[in-house]
């Protein structure tokens, strides 16, 4: 990987705004957004700053999706004026510890405990930074690893770690949520849209079928804001 301090300063505010940008939003700018941001009019040269990034192991791209970048980790702390000896270590101070509590499918739907806040371990315990996190208490937050590839089209893979925000509302329509599927003794990762006399649980593949539930036995536990990949 390319050290960051080597990266150019265009490329360090590229990397910058998409970590705050995301934040906020919980999902990555889109190219134009990036240009208007870091005062490059080109489109073809906020791209090629982005492949370079990907080049040097700062992002992830996803070409066929519009939003389709990604922090492949951290960026360091900004220092103040005081020195070398005012710089801030991060590595542990602005973690939070969040609890992974299994495995969730994203595809067919898969059984998983929800003993959510309850007998974790430190060893069920990952660090996530505080920008994957961006306003939301880490207390409402938890994690489960994917199976599956239902999702790819919503850039989540098989073997990542999506990061939930706890929910005690009905999701919006849209939203890719974690459903605990009472009768079946199931749950899946999907877009959820309510439909009246019925639940629609939307993958993101082009050739898989949503699924079909009772309001009555769908329930949603977590809404996701981040993704997490290991490289």
């Amino acid at each position: 990987m390319k050290p960051f301090d080597d990266l150019s300063a265009r490329q360090r505010k590229i990397l910058r705004y998409i970590e705050q940008y995301s934040a906020t939003h919980s999902y990555p700018p889109t190219i134009r957004e990036i240009g208007i941001e870091t005062g490059t009019n080109s489109t073809s040269v906020v791209n090629y700053n982005l492949n370079r990034l990907v080049e040097d192991g700062w992002l992830e791209r996803e070409q066929r999706v519009s939003r389709g970048v990604r922090l492949t980790r951290p960026l360091p702390a900004k220092t103040g004026s005081g020195g070398p000896n005012s710089t801030v270590n991060t590595r542990k101070a602005d973690v939070s510890m969040i609890p992974l509590i299994g495995k969730i499918a994203a595809g067919e739907p898969l059984p998983v405990p929800w003993d959510i806040g309850h007998h974790i371990n430190e060893d069920q315990m990952i660090e996530v930074p505080p920008f994957m996190l961006g306003n939301v208490d880490p207390n409402e937050v938890f994690a489960l690893q994917v199976q599956g590839d239902s999702m790819i089209d919503s850039m989540i893979q098989d073997g990542d770690i999506v990061l939930f925000r706890r929910i005690y509302a009905i999701p919006n329509n849209g939203d890719m949520v974690a459903v605990w599927i009472e009768k079946r003794g199931e749950t899946t990762l999907k877009h959820f849209y309510h439909e009246g006399h019925r639940i629609r649980l939307q993958p993101s593949h082009p050739t898989m079928a949503p699924i079909y539930v009772e309001p009555a036995d769908c329930q949603v536990h977590g809404k996701v804001i981040a993704v997490m990949r290991r490289m």
